[in-house]
């Protein structure tokens, strides 16, 4: 069966991010052979003052298919994991969604994209987790997590939100690469332009400081730009980090 891990809220200014948890949890679900994990993608949520986050209110989520019988022994692994590992002060929240048993799947991604935009309540979260029938549980603190970690899941489900955790790295000499070669990263499922424009196989693309991908149609994908410059030079660039902002 294919679930969704997510969490929220598990970190404060001196730990390690919820990012690196989620990848944690990742990892050790293949280490203990309960099945096989897919990329960590981040999902930023509503910054508010009525809402209590540590440095930028972003949930982390993942998939894995899993085998049936594993699934208790997933959620119990991830409980106790975020109840021993998540930092003094912080409030996390995890939530496990079995997609192949989800019936109303709008709604839990009506519930992440409200999450973007409006202030909600844990009361709201266990209600409409309640209705679909998701794992969701509290962890420590006030607890308030459980709202960003059923929003990521909506987030993750609806496929077009969110970076993935982490930098890719390339063997590229002079920071100048074939889109052919960069879709041949394991990481990479897709090529894509951000304004729309074809991307041919042999176009060359100038690689930035962090090359990042993000999610859009479910896939990874590595957004590029148009150069200014010489028209002799690479037609491409990878987008910058200001520029990924809205993903």
């Amino acid at each position: 069966m294919r679930i969704l891990i997510s969490i929220d809220d598990t970190d404060n200014l001196e730990s390690p991010g919820t990012g690196a948890l989620a990848s944690q949890i990742a990892y050790d679900l293949e280490s203990n052979c309960w099945g096989k994990s897919s990329f960590v993608t981040r999902h930023q949520l509503l910054v508010h003052p009525d809402i209590p986050y540590t440095s930028h209110n972003s949930a982390m989520c993942f998939s894995a298919d899993i085998g049936e019988e594993c699934l208790d022994r997933v959620i119990t692994y991830a409980a106790n994991f975020l109840e021993r590992e998540s930092a003094p002060g912080s409030d996390p929240g995890l939530c496990v969604a079995v997609l192949d048993r989800l019936q109303e799947s709008g709604e839990l991604i009506r519930f992440g994209q409200a999450a973007k935009q409006s202030v909600l309540t844990k009361e709201s979260a266990y209600e409409r987790a309640q209705q679909l029938g998701l794992h969701l549980s509290e962890h420590g603190g006030t607890g308030q997590g459980v709202i960003g970690a059923l929003a990521g899941a909506g987030l993750r489900l609806g496929g077009n939100d969110g970076r993935l955790k982490g930098q890719l790295s390339f063997s590229a000499p002079g920071g100048i690469i074939s889109v052919a070669a960069l879709a041949g990263h394991d990481m990479i499922d897709e090529v894509r332009s951000l304004d729309g424009s074809a991307v041919a196989d042999f176009d060359m693309v100038r690689l930035g400081d962090k090359v990042k991908t993000v999610l859009l149609d479910g896939r990874s994908v590595l957004l590029v730009v148009a150069t200014a410059g010489a028209s002799d030079g690479p037609r491409w660039q990878t987008c910058s980090r200001q520029l990924l902002k809205k993903y």
